[in-house]
């Protein structure tokens, strides 16, 4: 059994002191609580020899002194115990928060995140559980259980062994019971899980759901879901409602085998009265230990089975670490980017064929080409976002898996090409990544960017939040915001990924112009289906069907009269139409 919580040892090893003390105040109050049927004893066994008043008296005052001094001890117990629970869900709920920050990104196009968040609320909540409630209460099990019978043996052995007789029965009922639960509640977080996910993806999806008139069709679904949820709970209600009457009924026969032998050990003279009755209320407190061990083995294999699932997070290993970097590892980047005989695919289908190309130090670069033809992944492969081949992607001529990951990304100014906002004020947004920017930094960053008139319209202006993922604010403002994050960090390399989609051709050409001091002397990648964004790049190259197929200047590629050249006159036609609408 113990093997079974070795994954979470070093959190219960950091607080064995608390846990020692914790032990000592259940073991000294449970103690104290063993000696209230023997008071109880002598007090009866009292009455029968005609006390008197003042004895009995002095017989009550020790029980509510016993009574207090086992409270305050179990006040102790409970406090440090559960709070020590409390902290490991502390610890634990960091670690994993830290740890799938470090995780590589195939793992979330893997793993879905309603199941992640499931993992992260109510699986760590069951372990919470099975380390607070579940140890306090199977230590009050033992201690109880151990005082009990040893103080029971000692009135009358022959009685107690008669009496504990169905107590291997209850053990092997618990033991049965137990694995039950454990399976039964397995099944249950993973259908929580696809139940929070299926919930996740319709509320951010609700516009689409509107547009399309599918809520009814989402909500049927979602109701078979929720049926088989709590069929599958009610499955786990049944075992459980099973195990309680079968405990009662072992208890029931106890206390039969008690009246009728203890009884007639009374009516004989073995034991007195005051006997019988320690006898029958040790017999009551032992009621409270057995029915905890049901409940308490409901909790632990409820914390195992979550646990289980909670290490699957951390047996996950990051694709992309630093165990390649040097003993003297680079600490900044100039902006020398090599692509050296490139070749990456993507779980089995090949994105990226022969790519070699070179983008010297404060040069800019425009790739352009069809959808899919891997403009997007060639850009993610130099933070390192996905991991390309050994010795294939060089900075300043330092293979990059060489390069400190902290080092690498923090000279990289990124807009991807799905913008995405933190719901935090557009402030927070823009300083994300250079938290020690100041308001001027700040001001400066959006007016590059082109968003500065708009966020000044906005009533608390830089202080207004946006909404989960920017929600409120348009396709444009988000990516305006976006260039604002990517610039304030001063970064020697910036990687505009189809970052002006969805601004119009005249902000297009204005954010341009501003950006055309801030690319100077930092090498630029540039990525758009527009001409007019790309055509004043020092080069450009047209990726097709993930291999370079034409590479130059704006002029250049259009002698070629290529890919490229028929990509222009498209657009020009597009902007003379346009023009006569």
């Amino acid at each position: 059994m113990l093997a079974r919580f070795r994954p979470i040892w070093p959190y219960l090893r950091r607080y064995k002191g608390r846990y020692v003390t914790g032990f000592v105040c259940l073991t000294i109050g449970q103690t104290v609580g063993a000696l209230v049927p023997l008071v109880i004893k002598a007090g009866i066994d009292d009455i029968t020899r005609s006390v008197h008043l003042r004895q009995l008296a002095v017989v009550a005052g020790v029980l509510i002194g016993l009574a207090l001094f086992k409270a305050v001890f179990q006040f102790w117990t409970r406090w440090i115990l559960i709070g020590i629970s409390r902290d490991i869900e502390y610890d634990l709920r960091n670690d994993l928060f830290r740890h799938l920050l470090r995780l590589s990104q195939r793992y979330y196009t893997e793993h879905r995140t309603g199941d992640l968040m499931s993992k992260l609320t109510n699986d760590l909540n069951s372990v919470r559980n099975m380390l607070g409630p579940g140890i306090m209460y199977s230590a009050t099990t033992l201690v109880m259980g151990v005082t009990t019978v040893a103080l029971m043996l000692d009135l009358d052995w022959k009685l107690t062994l008669v009496t504990l007789a169905p107590l291997p029965f209850v053990s092997a009922g618990v033991k049965f019971f137990g694995a039950k639960i454990h399976a039964q509640f397995e099944k249950i977080q993973a259908l929580y899980s696809e139940l929070t996910e299926r919930v996740r993806e319709n509320i951010a999806g609700v516009r689409v759901l509107r547009a399309f008139c599918q809520e009814e069709a989402e909500m049927a679904a979602f109701d078979l879901m929720n049926r088989d949820f709590v069929e599958k709970n009610k499955g786990l209600i049944w075992i459980s409602s099973f195990l309680w009457p079968c405990m009662a009924l072992m208890f029931a026969s106890s206390f039969m085998v008690v009246l009728v032998m203890g009884g007639r050990h009374v009516v004989r003279g073995v034991i007195s009265v005051g006997t019988f009755a320690a006898f029958n209320v040790y017999l009551i407190n032992l009621i409270w230990p057995i029915i905890a061990l049901g409940w308490v083995t409901n909790l632990v294999e409820r914390g195992l089975a979550s646990q289980g699932r909670l290490m699957t997070i951390f047996d996950a290993k990051p694709d992309i670490d630093d165990h390649e970097v040097p003993q003297e590892p680079v600490t900044a980047l100039m902006g020398d980017i090599e692509f050296r005989n490139l070749n990456f695919s993507y779980n089995g289908r090949a994105i990226l064929k022969n790519i070699n190309l070179h983008i010297p130090a404060g040069k800019t670069l425009a790739v352009v080409g069809a959808t899919g033809s891997g403009k997007s992944t060639l850009v993610n492969l130099i933070p390192r976002l996905y991991d390309a081949p050994p010795g294939s992607v060089l900075i300043d001529g330092v293979p990059i898996r060489q390069i400190p990951l902290r080092v690498l990304r923090n000279d990289i100014g990124f807009v991807p090409q799905e913008t995405f906002l933190f719901s935090e004020t557009i402030r927070e947004n823009v300083r994300l990544g250079a938290p020690e920017a100041t308001e001027a930094q700040v001001v400066r960053a959006a007016e590059i960017s082109n968003i500065l008139p708009e966020i000044n319209a906005f009533p608390k202006r830089f202080d207004t939040t946006v909404g989960e993922r920017g929600l409120t604010l348009s396709g444009g403002q988000k990516q305006r915001t976006a260039i604002s994050r990517a610039i304030i960090r001063d970064p020697r390399i910036l990687i505009l990924d189809d970052a002006l989609s969805s601004v119009d051709t005249y902000t297009e050409e204005t954010i341009l112009r501003q950006l055309t001091g801030v690319m100077a002397g930092r090498t630029t990648i540039l990525i758009s289906h527009r001409v007019s964004t790309v055509q004043n790049a020092d080069e450009i190259v047209v990726l097709h069907g993930g291999e370079i197929v034409e590479q130059g200047t704006h002029s250049d590629l259009l002698s070629l009269n290529g890919h490229y050249a028929e990509l222009y006159n498209k657009q020009l036609i597009e902007e003379a139409l346009d023009k006569e609408d």
